[in-house]
């Protein structure tokens, strides 16, 4: 732990309410709780669903806030309101609790605790997980000191300069780093199926048919772990009891870094978080970006993954069935190959990356 001179400030972090948001924002609050500092989390009602796993000591703060990029006409009609309320009672908030520095993660419940930081003139910074920035983030890239980045290279607004520090992993995930890797033999294979923060409907639509394809001698040994929306929960179990093969099917896994270091194989979204936790433990992934992702940046966070060959990339213009399971059987039934990716992988990892943000945090209050 360093020295004494943080203990006691408090640092606001501004994050929205999206599991690709809030995980990283959670390994920059424990990084920062360890070395004395006291932590307060702005989020709305979304974001605090995702917040459970944040160290008790972080205070919660519910803020007003809303899209104008979703909604109906009417919904899109009081955003402004709504955002100029969050505005102002985030205003009231920083002068009561002065923080030393106020870090956003993206996503809009952000904007009232960042535009009040500019309005007081509190140090502020920002983290963008993707290899495209999100609307927020690129609307206040120019009114912060600092852009850290978790994805490399990332599209910046002209006159924007990122630091490259990797995206933030949970400490639950940091307890898995590089595990040791087994690559599929004989034994039972573990499949782990993720698709962003409460599952893929496209991906429980694909993944039961590709893994009911696979060869006789596979699928008695599978053992999937596969994150499904509760809408989509009967179909997925059913495909999976139909075909035969054990399937533990949940809207939620709260101990994904678990599962992820018993897996073999890992068929996920291309999310930032996603990726993050599959580097710093090393698995062999098929990556599955969501098309219709803003900017299309879920394949730029990818892309270095597949060219290094810790990943395949699978566009979901070209998913099916048959696709998915001829790569999900190239890596199953090629011990070396996937314990290559599996390394690949884990040389793209970057389990300092906390550390990393929490320097620039110091360097910034220094």
């Amino acid at each position: 732990m360093r020295s004494g001179t943080a203990r006691g400030r408090l640092a606001l972090i501004a994050a929205g309410g999206t599991g690709g948001h809030m995980f990283p924002a959670q390994a920059l609050a424990e990084r920062l709780l360890a070395h004395g500092w006291r932590v307060k989390l702005s989020t709305d009602d979304r974001g605090a669903r995702y917040a459970g796993g944040f160290p008790p000591a972080v205070v919660r703060e519910i803020v007003s806030s809303a899209t104008t990029a979703r909604g109906g006409i009417a919904g899109k009609a009081v955003a402004p309101l709504r955002i100029a309320q969050g505005v102002l009672a985030a205003v009231a908030g920083l002068r009561r609790d002065r923080p030393a520095v106020v870090v956003g993660f993206g996503g809009y419940p952000t904007i009232p605790a960042l535009s009040a930081a500019g309005m007081l003139g509190i140090p502020r910074m920002i983290h963008e997980q993707n290899g495209v920035m999100g609307r927020v983030n690129r609307l206040f890239a120019s009114r912060v000191q600092r852009v850290a980045c978790g994805t490399w290279p990332t599209d910046l607004p002209s006159g924007v300069e990122g630091v490259h520090v990797g995206n933030p992993v949970r400490q639950a995930v940091l307890d898995y780093a590089a595990a040791p890797y087994q690559p599929p033999g004989e034994g039972p294979l573990h499949l782990l199926v993720i698709g962003g923060s409460q599952g893929a409907r496209r991906l429980s639509d694909v993944v039961p048919a590709a893994v009911a394809a696979l060869p006789e001698d596979v699928r008695p040994r599978l053992q999937v772990s596969h994150q499904a929306r509760a809408e989509d929960h009967d179909r997925v179990v059913a495909a999976y009891a139909d075909a035969g093969i054990a399937a533990e099917v949940q809207p939620f896994f709260a101990d994904v870094p678990d599962r992820l270091a018993a897996a073999q194989a890992v068929i996920s979204r291309a999310g930032a978080s996603s990726i993050a936790d599959i580097t710093v433990i090393g698995r062999p992934a098929i990556l599955i970006p969501y098309a219709a992702a803003t900017g299309d940046h879920q394949t730029a966070n990818a892309r270095a993954l597949a060219e290094n060959g810790a990943a395949v990339l699978l566009p979901e213009s070209v998913l099916d069935a048959a696709s998915l399971t001829r790569d999900l059987r190239g890596i199953l039934s090629d011990p070396p190959r996937a314990r290559a990716m599996a390394d690949a992988a884990l040389s793209l990892g970057r389990p300092d990356a906390a550390a990393r943000l929490y320097d620039l945090v110091t360097e910034l209050t220094s």
